[in-house]
């Protein structure tokens, strides 16, 4: 089989393709043809190097694929299954803890690779009416937006919601928020993607490069209240407007850090005077999952794959993540 190995220190250049040997799946485990992924900036971090890894170690954290054989212990799966991945193959359920939180394509192997054995409790369906492709969007950026607002957030009809930029996690948050009833109120630097947000639902959108002090349009768009959720992925560069922008007992979910991982300046007294609930959100159990793929059984949702990628340009592919030429989420043909 055809695999993707990323070389010690990383780097795009490092990322070699080779042959492999098809496992086989042990008692507890299927073998699953992974016919499509998707980039996560977690995903270009280990590429990087950012993110050490062991040498040789198989990228990527999202799988859509087809079980083609079973161990003989297992009970959840049969031939011919469509799943996904769950990007923390060992938490099923409850709070995280440390040894829950092995992350695959980091930690273990990943799905640049045209077969996998993997437990079978590391899977869950896929939703009703969604190809694999599709599907492979969801593991990572789509459970971390659904453990944001639903899990963690509580999300409301009527509510608000901000979401920063045109990446994978910010066009599903738009696309669940609108989902459940709220209003949104999107960010991004470009006239183009600002458009194509508002196609997507977005009630209002604001250009954060002509208003770099734009939480204060939030507050002006929401009548000086500010929002009920802000899902921040930009970190240094966008943390203290977002602060500004969420009204008083609101919730921010801290998922990115597309601008910076360190902020020399928090203004502490405006987070607890206005009483903000902060939750650190990275991915969610399998249980969360499988709610997240019930509920989008009943809607129209769809993904945004703007550009897709075979296996073997996946270095281009990261070219592109890295060039933030990409609106939503970009996806990569694995096998036929």
């Amino acid at each position: 089989m055809k695999q993707v190995q990323l070389l010690k220190p990383g780097g795009l250049d490092n990322l070699h393709t080779c042959e492999a040997d098809i496992p086989e799946p042990e008692a507890k485990e299927v073998l699953v043809k992974v016919k499509a992924s998707s980039l996560n900036y977690h995903d270009l971090l280990v590429a990087l190097g950012h993110i050490p890894t062991e040498d040789k170690r198989v990228p990527l954290s999202d799988c859509g694929g087809e079980v083609i054989k079973i161990g003989n212990e297992v009970s959840m799966w049969k031939i011919g299954d469509q799943v996904m991945s769950c990007c923390f193959p060992n938490w099923i359920n409850g709070r995280p803890k440390p040894e829950l939180l092995s992350f695959i394509g980091d930690n273990e192997d990943g799905y640049a690779t045209e077969y996998i054995a993997i437990s079978e409790s590391a899977l869950t369906r896929t939703p009703s009416g969604w190809d694999l492709m599709q599907s492979a969007t969801l593991p990572c950026a789509g459970l971390t937006v659904w453990r944001a607002l639903v899990d963690e957030g509580d999300l409301q009809a009527g509510e608000t919601v901000l979401v920063q930029g045109s990446g994978g996690v910010s066009v599903f948050a738009l696309q669940l928020a609108k989902s459940k009833g709220a209003h949104v109120i999107a960010t991004s630097s470009s006239p183009e993607k600002l458009d194509k947000l508002t196609s997507l639902g977005a009630d209002k959108v604001i250009n954060y490069k002509e208003n770099p002090e734009w939480g204060r349009q939030v507050l002006a768009e929401t009548q000086g209240e500010g929002v009920d959720h802000v899902v921040e992925v930009g970190g240094a560069n966008t943390f203290g407007e977002s602060i500004r922008s969420i009204k008083m007992g609101g919730h921010m979910a801290l998922i990115g850090i597309l601008g910076g991982a360190s902020i020399n300046e928090i203004l502490l007294p405006r987070i607890f005077l206005k009483q903000i609930r902060i939750s650190g959100i990275a991915m969610g159990n399998r249980v969360s999952q499988e709610a997240m793929v019930d509920f989008l059984d009943k809607t129209d949702i769809r993904p945004v794959i703007s550009h897709t990628f075979d296996l073997n340009s996946l270095s281009e592919a990261f070219k592109l993540q890295m060039e933030n030429g990409h609106f939503g989420k970009i996806g990569i043909n694995v096998s036929d």
